[in-house]
């Protein structure tokens, strides 16, 4: 550590030690709050409200955790969240990869076109109220369809996943057509097996940006048991209206409060669990698959 601190001068190292501070403060900003969240969710409601946090496990419980799986709205909106980001990301990823790979062909007429009018669309929309009617008019209204189909292509996807088209060595294209391959043969048989990097990034964003969201839902699905856990989570946190059932047999307005927040600390921990679960295994994927197709232009 001192020889490679040797090879700075003093400004530098005044520079180094001052981004490596204000990179451990946000790292703190960002690692109190989950800390928190997590104690207050296990946390007796009572000990919470008067003492604040406490480490003394005889202060614990797992009473918001058993009335929020018990909560059969939880389940459904679970359900309902694995489901629509399952088939968001399998369709977003589908089109994305399909749409890049032409794109990324040179000798493609209209190349210049196309990425032009591709690009115009991530500045410009169409709106709420139009994108509605058009919903409506497509009879998709209270359907997966109607927050799948709207938001599958991602033009800034499409553009990662053709610069890393790009990366790819053109060697690989000659030698399968000398041994006669198509474009999709090629495509499916030697190129995928190349893109898993950049495959599995997009398929991480876009199954975490379904699973976060909740404003398509909220403006399209109008049945309560197609609602997604973020619908769900959206009406204990925000509205602080978690369902009846699950503080019923508490008659104390006072009690009941207490409850609604520890009910809302330990959704919050819910809901979060599939995505950091999922992230350990995109993990080495990750910067291969970012970096590599932000390289070329």
């Amino acid at each position: 550590m001192n020889r490679k601190l040797s090879k700075y001068s003093g400004k530098d190292r005044l520079i180094l030690g001052a981004g490596y501070l204000l990179l451990g403060i946000f790292v703190l900003l960002i690692l109190v709050p989950l800390i928190f969240v997590v104690i207050a969710s296990f946390m007796n409601p009572n000990v919470l409200n008067a003492r604040g946090i406490s480490l003394n496990l005889a202060d614990w419980t797992l009473d918001g955790y058993r009335r929020v799986m018990q909560n059969k709205m939880i389940g459904i909106g679970f359900l309902n969240s694995f489901l629509y980001s399952g088939t968001y990301a399998i369709l977003s990823v589908g089109v994305t990869l399909l749409a890049a790979y032409p794109l990324s062909k040179k000798e493609l007429v209209g190349r210049k076109f196309f990425n032009t009018f591709f690009v115009i669309t991530m500045f410009f929309g169409g709106g709420l109220m139009p994108t509605y009617l058009l919903i409506n008019n497509l009879h998709m209204v209270n359907t997966i369809w109607a927050i799948i189909v709207p938001n599958a292509v991602n033009v800034w996807n499409i553009i990662l996943a053709r610069t890393y088209y790009q990366s790819v060595p053109g060697e690989l294209r000659e030698a399968s057509a000398v041994d006669g391959a198509s474009d999709i043969l090629h495509f499916f048989k030697i190129l995928m097996p190349v893109c898993k990097p950049i495959i599995a990034v997009l398929v991480l964003w876009q199954f975490v940006g379904m699973w976060n969201s909740y404003f398509d839902a909220m403006i399209y699905l109008e049945d309560s048991w197609k609602q997604p856990l973020q619908l769900v989570l959206r009406s204990i946190l925000i509205q602080n209206t978690p369902d009846p059932g699950m503080i019923a047999d508490i008659q104390s307005v006072a009690e009941m409060s207490k409850l609604a927040e520890l009910l809302k600390y330990s959704t919050i921990v819910i809901s979060s669990l599939p995505l950091l679960i999922m992230y350990p295994f995109f993990q080495k994927y990750f910067d291969s698959g970012v970096m590599v197709g932000s390289v070329k232009g």
